[in-house]
């Protein structure tokens, strides 16, 4: 392609992208009440009349996902055969988990579970069996699934941008399934698309982290919970997002990723000690058992029969494509951070171990949550129902030094967005600079902007619900690229040469050697 005709296309998609931001922004700070509106009539639709589709496509990335780490193309690097990884396994690991689901863990450690236990789909509540069930559902909402989505979208843009030397895209995987013009503008949407579909999720996410921050503020420091203090909380965010997102991956990003998860360990480790040890060690062994032995019933389960359509989508399905919304997102940065790992080790590194991190997390959280209902004072469930990020800083109030677990809650959750919206900006720039592993400042200052711009409008509803709508809103017609980049990849990953067989290698080598 001509210079001149590659520049115009990258120039399409950022100012078509911008322009559809900027414009939705402008709507949603002049008529909040309609843009909340109609983002919630639009996925409400979305959810419930093809919920079926939902979750087949994504259990489908689950069984792909595994087929990739076990099959016969995990031994192929993402890169060069005697490629390195750019980054230490604890570093990656960091760094893909606080920008893959960062606040969100604190914020429904303890509340998730409980909602479940409480009303569990189809059987009855506050039980043994319910608190059972009620880990399962939760280890689905944040298990294998969310990282197999995240895992397959890494994955295909991964193995181009660092295996095939092409731009890191979302088109790519696209135009080598599309050739010609077809490829060019099919790709040309889909990149599109992808811009709007993180910028969508990112707004709504950082949106309900803000109003998670001001609610722990509130209980730290006693600050008004007022949209003005949503206001400065975002103003402060900002500040700290483009400061980190302009010195790069290899600083800001990661020095802060780092930081995430020793305090968000460190909590961890705090409740389990402090709290009933035995009780929580023994929730976590079982709820290993019983997530794993029903993944195939749950990965499948909808509740036609039982009319709990409105239960599925207002959760699971929720969740699932949720994180389809933030695949194009997630899928840049991790493959970004991925360069020089195999096949097999990026499917365990970003499916097997955040799943069990998830695992013991709710595990120690929900399961102190059941404990204090089950066989304390009570009283946690009444304060979850009425306002599950208020519970949070009253679940930490349970522990020695509860007041300086709060201020690491509201510091950890702050972190976490900052994290999330530095790699967030990161990535758009990339999306929009021909897939430029190191975009320019300029770049990201605009979309940086253009970020806390919307996420204003969002704040101005001070719904969890609207910016849950927001979140998920830019997944719906994404789901399709996802599908088209799936075939891209898979029809030339086959061109790939298997690797040598013990016997076939032997041979190969005396041959070399009579020759």
């Amino acid at each position: 392609m001509p210079a001149n005709a590659k520049t115009l296309s990258v120039n399409t998609v950022f100012v078509v992208s911008m322009i559809c931001v900027a414009g939705i922004g402008i709507w949603g700070m002049v008529d909040p009440d309609s843009m909340t509106g109609t983002m919630l009539g639009f996925t409400n639709y979305a959810l419930t009349g093809v919920s079926w589709a939902w979750l087949f496509v994504c259990t489908g990335f689950l069984v792909l996902s595994g087929y990739m780490a076990f099959g016969p193309y995990g031994h192929i690097r993402l890169g060069k055969d005697d490629e390195e990884p750019e980054f230490s396994t604890v570093s990656w690991i960091a760094m893909l988990f606080a920008g893959g689901m960062g606040s969100g863990l604190l914020l429904w450690g303890p509340a998730e579970p409980m909602y479940h236990y409480v009303s569990p789909p189809g059987m009855e509540g506050e039980t043994a069996a319910a608190a059972r069930q009620a880990l399962v559902i939760t280890n689905l909402h944040w298990g294998l699934h969310a990282w197999s989505i995240y895992a397959v979208c890494a994955l295909v843009i991964a193995y181009f941008t660092f295996r095939r030397g092409q731009s890191s895209m979302i088109s790519t995987p696209i135009k080598a399934l599309f050739s010609g013009v077809a490829g060019e503008q099919t790709g040309k949407v889909a990149d599109i698309l992808a811009v709007l579909s993180v910028v969508f999720g990112l707004a709504g996410s950082l949106a309900m982290g803000t109003l998670a921050v001001r609610s722990g503020a509130f209980f730290a420091w006693g600050v008004d919970e007022t949209v003005t203090t949503s206001l400065i909380i975002l103003a402060l965010l900002f500040v700290c997002y483009m400061l980190s997102a302009t010195t790069g991956v290899d600083k800001g990003i990661k020095i802060l990723s780092n930081v995430n998860m020793v305090i968000a360990i460190a909590i961890m480790l705090l409740v389990l000690f402090a709290g009933p040890t035995r009780f929580l060690l023994e929730t976590f062994i079982d709820s290993i058992g019983s997530y794993f032995s029903s993944l195939i019933t749950v990965s499948f389960r909808l509740f036609p029969f039982e009319d709990l359509g409105g239960w599925s989508a207002g959760w699971t399905l929720t969740y699932l494509i949720w994180w389809i919304a933030w695949g194009p997102f997630i899928g840049i940065f991790v493959a970004r951070i991925s360069r020089g790992r195999t096949i097999r080790e990026f499917c365990m590194g970003v499916i097997l171990v955040p799943t069990l991190f998830s695992m013991l997390w709710f595990a120690v959280f929900g399961g102190t949550g059941f404990y204090i209902e089950m066989f304390g004072g009570g009283g946690l469930k009444e304060l979850i129902f009425e306002d599950a990020t208020k519970a949070l800083f009253a679940f930490l109030n349970y522990f020695p030094g509860g007041g300086i677990l709060n201020i690491l809650a509201v510091t950890l959750m702050f972190i976490f967005l900052v994290t999330s919206a530095d790699s967030g900006t990161f990535v758009l720039s990339m999306m929009t600079t021909d897939g430029n592993l190191n975009p320019p400042v300029m770049q990201k200052m605009v979309w940086g902007t253009l970020i806390a711009a919307l996420t204003v409008g969002t704040l101005f509803s001070e719904s969890v619900a609207v910016a849950k709508a927001m979140a998920i809103t830019g997944a719906i017609p994404f789901t399709v690229i996802v599908l088209l980049q799936i075939v891209g990849f898979l029809k030339e990953i086959r061109k790939e040469q298997p690797p040598l067989k013990p016997i076939e290698a032997r041979g190969e080598a005396v041959g070399q050697r009579n020759v």
